[in-house]
């Protein structure tokens, strides 16, 4: 027959299987890379063609996590010559370059004098130690990112995005990796190789999460977890995480619970599975692992009833919050104070900015200005004082980024159409950035889907001092802004100045059409 066969063998000696395959394409049991044992299990079977151990031999030694895997050379017309026989190394052993170590062949009737129960027990144990070494040592996550690159000109850019993103989620980011692939592979984005190796980068760096940069279906997150062992998530979950992490006010909360449970239905309901945590709050960065953690204070096991039974009470819930804001809002028109809403990417600078325009010194008066992506989440209004113009109120809003989640943007549209309300858009930019540019087209490109571009607006090149010279001379040129730093307060006399002329412009328009309807009304007394 000239086929490979394989035997499973556990470490009592008994026969688990027995096929007609070689080791790769063996049944073989699955287990998780962040586990610190081996599977206990030892894969032996027979090379026809002869020949040392195969890739494939000692690549389902490594995924499989098996105790060892021999190969016996049996060309010699079925008659079994050497016995070649490999096991793992530990994670970062010296003078190792491979994952494994693969032992000097013997005769098979010399295949008993070999301790490989001895050996197996001498490694798990100092896997073990190794472990609690690192795990002692151990405070976040650590994560390998990947972000695909299918030709896009700011493939780099994400990827550097994606890693802010996760240090924000509280994770420690050990490896990234920009992966180029013209097509996508349907199940796995990547290829099965690139998992391999990605999985030997998580056994060798201690990592126990796979971040993508892509948005995953279920399934292939199914199938990505199954082939690395490792969790798995994508650029949504991520940021549904820093939300969660963020989120301080009940509607904030309640606002992130709806965008979470939107994103997760169709993939648990797909799944076949049921939703058996939605958060534990999102208080502190150790609340629960990325890619779980939610506002909410219960755990919640539900099907699809439930679910949709949680949506319509959230959307209720947020309809009063909409109201009170409608009441706000009113009020301000009857004070007829100008209102100025803050706007830009996230870490754009907007709240340091806000604190500026308002002299908040005092913690009470200040906006959380924090060096992290979505520090922000609720709208917060200060009042402020503009040379000309007299009071005015400044809103900070949430941050933006490119491909926002669709779930998300539904779950905060009532926060984001307060943009609407404001007489003066104040777009900050981050001009210290290489993608300046291309963050203020997705803040466009935003505010565009909420029908607010065509408002007044004034930009603020924020991070001016640390800016390239050349760069920001020419975003002053395109963007037609004007350079500050909010953090050395340096520049803010004349971005008011700007502003000033702005609402001044908006007030005489108001002005002469109250005119003109007077006017109007007057011709049918």
């Amino acid at each position: 027959m000239r086929r490979e066969v394989s035997v499973l063998i556990d470490r009592r000696g008994r026969i688990l299987s027995v096929s007609v395959a070689d080791a790769k394409a063996a049944e073989l049991p699955s287990i998780r890379a962040g586990e610190n044992r081996l599977a206990g299990y030892h894969l032996l079977h027979a090379h026809p063609k002869g020949g040392p151990l195969s890739k494939g031999d000692l690549s389902a030694l490594f995924l499989s996590r098996l105790d060892a895997v021999s190969a016996i050379d049996a060309k010699n017309e079925g008659q079994p010559g050497p016995v070649y026989t490999a096991h793992l190394t530990p994670p970062g052993t010296v003078g190792e370059e491979e994952d494994w170590r693969i032992l000097p062949p013997v005769p098979i009737f010399q295949i008993d004098d070999f301790d490989l129960g001895a050996q197996v027990s001498a490694l798990e144990e100092e896997i073990a130690r190794a472990a609690r070494t690192r795990e002692s040592k151990k405070d976040h996550e650590r994560a390998l990112l990947v972000q695909v690159d299918q030709g896009e000109f700011d493939a780099e850019e994400r990827l550097d995005e994606l890693v802010e993103l996760a240090r924000t989620a509280g994770a420690e980011v050990v490896y990234k990796e920009l992966i180029f692939r013209r097509n996508l592979k349907a199940g796995t984005l990547v290829g099965a190789g690139k998992l391999e190796e990605l999985t030997s980068k998580a056994y060798h760096l201690d990592a126990d999460l796979l971040i993508f940069g892509q948005e995953l279906g279920a399934a292939q997150a199914r199938e990505i977890e199954a082939a690395t062992g490792l969790k798995v998530i994508d650029r949504t979950q991520l940021i549904l995480d820093i939300f969660a992490l963020h989120a301080q006010g009940m509607e904030s909360r309640l606002q992130v619970e709806l965008a979470q449970l939107r994103y997760m239905k169709p993939r648990l309901l797909g799944a076949g599975a049921k939703l058996s945590r939605i958060g534990g709050g999102g208080g502190s960065a150790g609340a629960g692992a990325i890619g779980t953690r939610g506002p909410g204070e219960t755990k919640l096991e539900l099907d699809r009833r439930r679910i949709n039974d949680r949506l319509s009470f959230l959307e209720k819930q947020l309809e009063g919050g909409s109201l009170r804001r409608e009441e706000r809002r009113k009020s301000r028109e009857r004070n007829d104070i100008p209102v100025v809403s803050i706007v830009g990417y996230t870490n754009a600078g907007k709240s340091t900015l806000l604190n500026s325009f308002t002299h908040a010194t005092d913690a009470p008066r200040r906006v959380l200005a924090a060096n992290k992506l979505f520090a922000t989440l609720r709208p917060t209004s200060r009042q402020g004082f503009i040379e000309g113009i007299g009071p005015v109120i400044f809103t900070d809003t949430v941050g933006f980024i490119r491909d926002l989640p669709k779930d998300l943007t539904r779950a905060f549209r009532a926060t984001l159409e307060e943009i609407g309300d404001a007489d003066v858009l104040l777009h900050v930019v981050d001009a210290a950035s290489p993608g300046a540019d291309t963050r203020l087209s997705s803040v466009n490109r935003i505010l565009e889907d909420l029908g607010f571009l065509e408002m007044p607006t004034v930009v603020a090149l924020n991070k001016a001092d640390a800016a390239e010279p050349d760069l920001l001379a020419r975003a002053i040129d395109r963007m037609d802004g004007v350079p500050v730093s909010a953090l050395k307060n340096t520049g803010i006399p004349e971005l008011k100045e700007a502003l000033a002329d702005a609402i001044g412009q908006v007030q005489r328009q108001e002005m002469a059409q109250r005119e003109e309807a007077k006017e109007v009304a007057a011709q049918y007394r």
